[in-house]
């Protein structure tokens, strides 16, 4: 472990996470092992806490958890999910707490549909991601996809738009992020709830 962060801390981290895993995995959005999230512990130098990689999202315990640095690598625990890397660049983009990754059916549906990006206006759960409700266009970014997080990392910092706290990568799912475990959540229901309406327009 480090200086700034014991293995208590690191314990409370996983318990958030699997508690916060099991809801998502409670509506389809993390199905097998898919999906990762992540919480940061400290921001100078980054470090945070990540769901491992190869387990049940719906049966994660506070163990399953594993500390990484700001480039994503192990600094404690086991095996982080591949994708940590770009968690760690979201949490450093956008000055982030919590970072959420799903696999939904609309994000990816809606991304094939939009490859432009996804469009929302007069809908009043835009109030749930800081926008008004009436007379404002916020859109979703959507990306290509890359097995090279450096690639996707920089794809998303190029597309992204400060009112949206979320990004759809095509043929793959949803990142959301917040200031903290709980707002990333509302976020990523929010948005969610705004491509599954979008779906179920067209």
């Amino acid at each position: 472990m480090t200086a700034e962060i014991t293995a208590l801390d690191l314990e409370e981290a996983g318990a958030v996470l699997a508690a916060e895993s099991a809801r998502f995995a409670s509506f389809g959005w993390m199905r097998g092992t898919s999906g990762n999230l992540s919480v940061v512990l400290t921001r100078d130098p980054l470090r945070l806490a990540v769901t491992a990689s190869g387990h049940d999202k719906g049966e994660l315990t506070p163990a399953d958890v594993v500390l990484v640095d700001g480039q994503g690598a192990a600094v404690h625990g086991g095996k982080p999910s591949a994708e940590a890397e770009l968690h760690a660049r979201v949490a450093a983009l956008t000055g982030a707490g919590a970072v959420v990754h799903v696999h939904t059916v609309a994000s990816v549906a809606m991304a094939h549909r939009h490859p432009g990006g996804i469009v929302f206006k007069d809908v009043e759960m835009l109030k749930g991601v800081g926008q008004p409700a009436h007379d404002v266009e916020v859109t979703l970014p959507v990306i290509a996809n890359s097995q090279d997080m450096k690639v996707l990392g920089d794809r998303l910092e190029a597309a992204r738009d400060p009112r949206m706290p979320a990004v759809v990568v095509a043929g793959h799912g949803l990142y959301v992020w917040g200031g903290s475990p709980r707002q990333a959540r509302h976020h990523t229901e929010v948005v969610e709830w705004l491509l599954e309406l979008e779906l179920t327009r067209r």
